[in-house]
């Protein structure tokens, strides 16, 4: 301010004493105007720069103010997680009294805890020796049936294991004719290559399982497909007793109607699938609960 009164104040003057001056006079005040006003505008642009530098200072304090009550903040959610672990550890030094006790008191008990664990590891191992052999088993089993099968039509007859389960499916259209529950002559020669594979295990059990499709079904005294289904089942389960001398009581027969199919039963080929006669080789169940109760003593 006091830069621009002199610059006005000196420019006045030279107005004044124009008239009167002389030319050097004159070119003296000007190189002094001159020189007056240049360092005006070198101080507003320092004005300028301070402000500036006042606003970025204002700025700054701003985000360290911001920066400091994030600290805060993160100090007092340490804090907090610091006074949870020391009643934490206050909770973990009381349990290990605890457990300094009953390791006094009671150090027969566990031992006879780990005894008993180490007999449990014997008793599942055991049984998982079981289960491999039981695996082991059935594969030689499918491995026989295939082999004495090898000639017939693999449309006409399958083998598979599911679920640690064998099945045998043999299709209708081998066995009896339409709507009979006679068995052919040509499948009395397939029942038999089964029946000699079966007599070779004869500790297993099976099942003749009869399925039909979902086309409703009389024919005099059958009333229905559950009649067919025990029907066929019956006629082949008398094949293998009486013609190959499976011992009967390790058969059962049964029907399933049509409310097992494999297939869809809107196509054609659908029903021809879901019409068989299924063997099923059951889990020898008593031996393996004799297992049980072998490993439990």
């Amino acid at each position: 301010m006091k830069l621009s009164l002199t610059i006005l104040s000196a420019t006045s003057l030279l107005l004044i004493g124009v008239g009167c001056v002389s030319p050097k006079k004159l070119r003296t005040a000007e190189a002094k105007y001159a020189q007056l006003d240049s360092a005006y505008v070198a101080k507003q642009n320092e004005l300028r720069d301070c402000q500036g530098n006042l606003k970025n200072t204002s700025d700054q304090k701003t985000d360290l103010a911001k920066q400091k009550a994030d600290l805060l903040a993160k100090i007092d959610d340490l804090n907090k997680q610091i006074d949870f672990l020391k009643k934490n550890n206050t909770q973990v030094l009381d349990q290990l009294k605890d457990l300094s006790l009953v390791s006094g008191t009671q150090a027969e008990s566990i031992k006879q805890s780990l005894a008993n664990l180490n007999a449990k590891d014997s008793y599942i191992a055991n049984l998982q020796s079981s289960l491999a052999r039981k695996d082991s088993l059935n594969m030689a089993l499918v491995m026989n049936l295939k082999s004495a099968l090898s000639d017939v039509n693999d449309t006409d007859i399958n083998i598979k294991v599911e679920k640690d389960v064998v099945y045998i499916d043999i299709s209708d259209k081998l066995l009896f004719n339409s709507g009979s529950y006679t068995v052919t002559n040509r499948a009395k020669d397939v029942l038999g290559k089964v029946a000699k594979v079966l007599n070779a295990h004869p500790n297993i059990e099976f099942m003749v399982e009869g399925n039909t499709d979902s086309k409703p079904y009389r024919n005099g005294v059958l009333l229905d497909n559950w009649d067919l289904s025990v029907k066929r089942a019956t006629a082949v389960t008398r094949i293998l007793q009486n013609n190959y001398q499976i011992d009967p009581r390790r058969i059962t027969a049964a029907g399933r109607s049509e409310y097992a199919p494999v297939a869809p039963n809107d196509t054609k080929e659908g029903r021809a699938a879901n019409r068989r006669t299924r063997i099923i080789i059951l889990p020898q169940l008593d031996q393996f609960f004799k297992l049980l109760e072998k490993n439990k003593q």
